[in-house]
């Protein structure tokens, strides 16, 4: 039972449409006990705290798996942009698994520093 939030609501959920279906049927006693049963699940769920999501701190310091990529006629790269603040940007250069954080969004022209592989030059402004 690693998320017990989310396993009382759906349980709970499941109950209350299970006992629409038993209400939908006629058997109204199983109809009324499942479905309160739902309810009350739903709303035990509801008062738990999710521990699911990551602190601020491992969200600050979070970076991709340092590992290549296979090349797709060319060499391939992931960039990853922070959205709350500090803005800052990881590039995963696939030819030699270098991860470089750089401060700001993503930069115009990059090539790996540690390969000296060009990887991309946007043309947009």
């Amino acid at each position: 039972m690693r998320n017990p939030r989310e396993n009382f609501i759906l349980a709970g959920v499941i109950c209350i449409v299970f006992g629409a279906f038993f209400s939908v049927a006629g058997i109204f006693t199983l109809a009324g006990t499942v479905g309160i049963s739902g309810i009350v699940l739903f709303i035990i769920g509801m008062g738990i705290k999710s521990d699911l999501g990551m602190s601020k701190k491992e969200i600050r310091e979070w970076l991709p798996t340092s590992e290549g990529m296979p090349e797709a006629g060319r060499v391939m790269y992931r960039v990853d942009t922070t959205i709350d603040e500090p803005i800052t940007t990881s590039i995963l250069c696939g030819a030699c698994a270098h991860i470089e954080v750089v401060k700001g969004t993503r930069p115009q022209t990059y090539t790996c520093v540690s390969c000296d592989k060009f990887l991309w030059l946007d043309e947009e402004e």
